[in-house]
């Protein structure tokens, strides 16, 4: 069996991987090191077998805007394989790692012989719209304390053994929360010396923990409704 085989989106695809191996290639990459850059020309696909990623979009002033991170098991560039227009983000590693990289012929090749994995990639697409719309949405509508308490939540993952509580970890550095809800750091610094005083959230020794997320989604449910 060979290495396509271990990628999540290509499991049990209902196609022949062995013809396409030969024509992909894997590379380790570092810490910091950028994979993909603003306007590049390429249009290969990467498939993060190992390591973490963050994506940045940048404004002509050179401000930076946070669209996510990614884990193995991922894969980003998809769009540049279909359209073949310029990247339109930056892709840079946070930590050490490995990938697959897919030429665009191959990857379309691929997504056109095997309907499960176009009816994956119809659903990862669809629900990257539905997330970049819902961020939209906020930035239109929520004011900064408001897009802080939903980007916390959208980060948060149940706090095991501990009721309705929710964790970040690692705990988030001021200034990513900043660059993900587009505020300046000190803005976020200051309002989480106010929702710290409210009890809303502490710190612990590896991790961020939300203790009233219901209370957090409410608020923002009602921001939405005063706006409307």
């Amino acid at each position: 069996m060979g290495r396509l085989a271990s990628i999540p989106f290509f499991k049990e695809p209902g196609i022949e991987l062995a013809p396409f191996e030969t024509r992909c290639h894997w590379r380790r990459f570092d810490e910091n090191e950028v994979l993909v850059d603003y306007d590049d020309v390429s249009t290969d696909v990467y498939f993060l077998a190992a390591g973490e990623v963050r994506i940045l979009n940048r404004s002509q002033s050179g401000k930076e805007v946070i669209l996510g991170e990614m884990r193995a098991g991922a894969f980003f560039g998809e769009l540049a394989a279909l359209d073949g227009i310029g990247r339109s983000a930056n892709v840079t590693a946070l930590t050490r790692g490995e990938v697959c990289v897919v030429p665009a012929a191959v990857f379309r090749q691929m997504v056109f012989a095997s309907e499960p994995i176009a009816d994956r990639l119809f659903r990862l697409l669809t629900k990257r719209v539905r997330e970049l719309n819902t961020r939209l949405m906020e930035h239109a509508l929520l004011d900064l304390r408001h897009r802080l308490y939903a980007e916390l939540l959208r980060l948060s993952v149940p706090r095991a053994g501990a009721g309705d509580e929710r964790v970040v970890t690692p705990p988030p550095y001021h200034h990513v929360l900043a660059a993900r809800i587009g505020c300046r750091r000190e803005q976020v610094t200051r309002e989480f010396t106010v929702m710290a005083s409210e009890g809303l959230v502490d710190r612990t020794r590896g991790a961020l923990v939300i203790r009233r997320p219901d209370l957090l989604e409410a608020r923002v449910a009602e921001a939405l409704r005063e706006d409307g």
